[in-house]
């Protein structure tokens, strides 16, 4: 069955949830205030970069599936739902902002005609549901309009460089729904998809909406865990990797997350973390075993700093290092709590040049950095080799595949020194090491 949907946000999520609901078969219109975003997104041109969105969305538009619009009034009538896909970026205080879903929730209820339920998508602090509900409530009372209506949680589960795959064809669909009428909407969005009755998990609201921060929070802290383990190799002559292999075949624990580097970053886990230890100290817990996910990676984005300091005995003032990788992961140009962008500032605070190169991310870095970062030795290049050449070493930061994969003997030659810095444990080390290269990673 066909339904109606209206996305509210055509960021990272909601662009990813329209283009995909409508290729499941859906009308999809994805609205945004950005008037410039709207008219690019009409000609093909993604805000982000994410594999295979785009052919999705230009495919979805030519078929008349998906059609992006300015302004929730200028929506057609009769929408059966309505998602909520706008950001909740942290606060200073390292709470959600949620200003941003409480105004769409007064769009939708200005707009409501009909019965139709209300899906946030969006991540946000159990309760966000209630309070959407209120908001709702309160903008009908006030215009004397009796419409009914069912909020619902379905928060989204996308890892940035598979975001479509992990769309098109979830692990699991978490559904947080209090009423019969709700919930089978919400089976017949998901109908084309064909899940089983261990995919598709319906439960309270307040379960789905914390099950979204558990799981980021699960994750982090599996990073966090075996980059401490990697600080503990190091020094008692151990090798993470080894380690991972031991403790990864153990279907308990299981080889996903357990990637010893330089630290996580993106959006949603730092955010995610920071949001869970607000909302626990709001009911009075302290949520220790969180804080100290937090503090490991915090502490683990400056460890290249560190083992380069140590190697050229704490000086790196007017010597040049390559750096290959900023955006946080690869498949991405997301550039949000980087670790390069750590590493980065704080080699040009110790007067250290830096010529950087990343397959996506070099736009986004152009515009993040400060101008003066520029002006005192920040250089961006347009690719892996122009970066290492004359380099006093090389600085692995984002394990994208073709850096996985260079000529290190070519490489060797364009280099000035031979100092290779593996950031993420993801290059050869004996096939650098026979090079007489000095390979330095993380806990091996």
């Amino acid at each position: 069955m066909t339904l109606k949907v209206t996305v509210i946000g055509a960021g990272y999520v909601g662009l990813t949830t329209a283009a995909c609901f409508a290729q499941l078969g859906h009308e999809v219109h994805c609205i945004d205030i950005n008037e410039i975003r709207i008219a690019e997104l009409k000609q093909g041109k993604l805000p982000i970069y994410e594999p295979g969105l785009q052919e999705l969305v230009i495919k979805n538009v030519q078929v008349k599936r998906l059609q992006f619009v300015f302004g929730l009034e200028n929506v057609p009538v009769g929408q059966k739902i309505y998602i909520i896909a706008v950001g909740t970026p942290m606060q200073e205080d390292g709470s959600a902002n949620t200003s941003y879903v409480e105004a769409a929730a007064r769009n939708i209820a200005k707009h409501l005609n009909d019965y139709a339920v209300i899906i946030t998508k969006s991540t946000v602090p159990v309760g966000t549901a209630e309070k959407i509900h209120n908001i709702i409530k309160a903008e009908l009372l006030r215009k004397n309009k009796k419409i009914q209506y069912s909020v619902v949680s379905n928060p989204e589960f996308l890892k940035q460089g598979d975001a479509v795959k992990d769309c098109l064809y979830p692990n699991r669909v978490i559904v947080g729904v209090d009423d019969q009428r709700a919930s089978e909407i919400m089976k017949q969005l998901y109908v084309p998809m064909k899940l089983t009755s261990e995919q598709y998990l319906e439960m309270g609201i307040k379960d789905a909406e914390m099950t979204k921060y558990a799981a980021n929070a699960m994750l982090a802290t599996k990073i966090s865990f075996i980059n401490e383990m990697a600080n503990i190799c190091e020094k008692i002559g151990a090798n993470v990797e080894n380690i991972k292999r031991g403790i990864g075949s153990d279907s308990r624990i299981g080889f996903a997350f357990l990637n010893a580097g330089c630290g996580y970053g993106g959006s949603c886990f730092p955010k995610d973390v920071r949001a869970l230890i607000f909302n626990a100290e709001q009911v009075g817990v302290d949520a220790k075993l969180l804080k100290a996910v937090e503090l490991r990676n915090e502490l683990q984005k400056y460890i290249l700093v560190q083992k380069l300091l140590n190697y050229f005995a704490s000086n790196i003032k007017d010597k040049t290092f390559a750096v290959w990788g900023l955006a946080f992961k690869p498949d991405t140009d997301d550039m949000r709590e980087a670790s390069a962008v750590i590493f980065i500032t704080e080699a040009i605070k110790r007067g250290a040049k830096i010529k950087a190169y990343d397959p996506q991310a070099m736009l986004v870095a152009q515009k993040m950095f400060p101008a003066e970062y520029f002006k005192n030795g920040l250089m961006l290049v347009s690719d892996k080799e122009t970066a290492v050449e004359n380099a006093d070493g090389l600085v692995v930061i984002t394990e994208w595949p073709e850096f996985k994969t260079a000529n290190f003997k070519e490489l060797q030659q364009k280099m000035k020194g031979k100092l290779i810095l593996d950031g993420r444990n993801c290059l050869p080390k004996e096939k650098i090491t026979s090079l007489a290269m000095d390979y330095i990673g993380v806990g091996i």
